[in-house]
């Protein structure tokens, strides 16, 4: 007895589906991390530092503010992303997303670049 299954669309490139959500995945623990920095970072700063500096205070705040909105719009952007490539995958039509790497890319080199200033702060290697 013969089952007659029809191939889908998405059938016929399951690699690159597949390969899509392994990508996909990776991208929300990537989100996850970052929003989990930003907590962590804000957290330390005041449950560590007993002299309260208004400087200090404020960059843990914008660091860690800026930390969950880049994590919020990291889960956003990729999930968009991902949708889009699977609708380009079953057209053969992929195009790389140049935009959104370098988008990503220059907003955690913002976030990195402030914890450096703001920990060089704390350390009082740049004075107040």
């Amino acid at each position: 007895m013969e089952e007659n299954k029809q191939q889908t669309v998405d059938s016929r490139y399951i690699q690159q589906h597949l390969a899509n959500e392994r990508t996909y995945l990776a991208w929300i623990r990537t989100c996850i991390t970052i929003i989990g920095v930003g907590f962590l970072i804000t957290n330390l700063h005041f449950s560590s530092l007993s002299a309260k500096i208004g400087l200090s205070d404020l960059l843990a705040q914008i660091g860690g503010l800026a930390s969950i909105i880049v994590g919020i719009v990291t889960l956003i952007s990729t999930t968009v992303s991902y949708f889009k490539k699977s609708i380009d995958i079953n057209r053969q039509s992929f195009v790389f997303s140049k935009f959104l790497i370098l988008t990503l890319s220059f907003s955690l080199l913002l976030i990195v670049l402030a914890f450096g200033f703001y920990y060089l702060f704390v350390w009082g290697l740049i004075p107040a």
